[in-house]
């Protein structure tokens, strides 16, 4: 019998991230990008909904209510539901000054209400408000432990905001992201924030590969400098290491491929770069990987995340563009849920 759970989306953000003036490639259109989902196909089962990225020209943090609307009718009409929101807070800081963290707080309260708002108007049935530091490593590391200290007195206050209106932020943990840049760090916030009910992580394959070999924290990296990506039972035993410890506090999850090296493009800094599932650089077996966030330390299903999501980020505009790409990301999401999905 085919699994209900959790349901498959796709990210919308990689049609903005990295491209657009500056960059070499024109961004590409919120419709298009739904369009390329909705059409997507693999023996019958298609893509059941899309994450959003909250910033022009896709939506619009000051999306009015008729805006918003607007949008569920555009997505519900092409058989879609709406997952997961970006919170574009980059324009602030979780450990900068006051006036950059009371900007990065109000980011995340706009964000809130249109997560509220899509929830009310029935096309959002799960998903959380996406967050980071927005801040680089080189910053937080001229002083850690205040700097650490300070975003998770944010992230506290963000919680409070969250709770006002009923809903969960998930912390993406990427090596870019000062104070998050680590599996270690990103536990010390997580524990730090110590609010398991409204915070959580947000766990993304071609990032947390990168947890692996300590980019930007050597002192974190739980593979070698020279691993040999043909031991297979080594990398297994790292990769179930990190992934235990960030698993309790695992939300949100993107199914991914990496080929453990990073790619930064226009503002975008350096972070893990995205493969398609076939790559043959690829180092993830994405359905045993998956398997090590999705199913708890007895190999139950957690049932936690409601819905997997493809993070296509900074593929080129001629990958994305073809309907075949999307028809392979999709056929690689139905093998995770079938193997450690559920029914309802």
């Amino acid at each position: 019998m085919p699994k209900a759970y959790p349901k498959l989306h796709n990210a919308t953000w990689p049609g903005v991230v990295g491209k657009g003036p500056g960059t070499p490639e024109p961004a590409i259109g919120l419709q298009t990008m739904i369009d390329l989902t909705a059409a997507a196909e693999v023996d019958g089962v298609k893509f059941d909904g899309i994450d959003l990225f909250l910033c022009a020209p896709h939506v619009d943090i000051d999306s009015a209510d008729d805006d918003l609307k607007r949008l569920a009718d555009t997505v519900t009409a092409k058989g879609l539901a709406i997952g997961s929101l970006v919170a574009p807070v980059w324009s602030g800081c979780a450990f900068g000054n006051a006036e950059k963290r009371g900007h990065w707080l109000e980011q995340v309260r706009k964000a809130c209400r249109i997560g509220q708002k899509l929830r009310e108007l029935g096309v959002r049935p799960s998903g959380v408000i996406r967050i980071d530091s927005s801040g680089g490593v080189a910053e937080w590391a001229k002083d850690p432990a205040g700097n650490t200290k300070l975003i998770i007195d944010t992230f506290s206050r963000a919680c409070d905001v969250a709770e006002e209106y009923g809903e969960w932020l998930a912390a993406e943990g990427e090596i870019c992201w000062g104070g998050m840049h680590s599996w270690q760090a990103m536990v010390d916030v997580l524990e730090g924030v110590n609010r398991p009910k409204t915070l959580g992580f947000q766990a993304d394959m071609a990032h947390t590969l990168l947890y692996l070999l300590g980019y930007n924290a050597p002192e974190a990296r739980l593979l070698p400098e020279d691993f040999d990506w043909s031991d297979t039972a080594a990398f297994r035993a790292a990769y179930a290491k990190l992934a235990a410890a960030l698993r309790p506090w695992t939300i949100d999850f993107h199914v991914a491929q990496n080929d453990a090296t990073v790619k930064g493009q226009g503002t975008h800094d350096k972070t893990g770069r995205h493969c398609l599932p076939d790559d043959p650089n690829g180092k993830l077996d994405i359905v045993w990987c998956a398997g090590q966030w999705l199913r708890d330390e007895d190999g139950e299903p957690t049932r936690t995340i409601r819905h997997l999501c493809w993070d296509g980020c900074m593929f080129t505009n001629g990958v994305m563009l073809q309907p075949a790409t999307w028809n392979s990301i999709l056929a690689a999401m139905i093998k995770v849920r079938d193997a450690h999905g559920w029914s309802e």
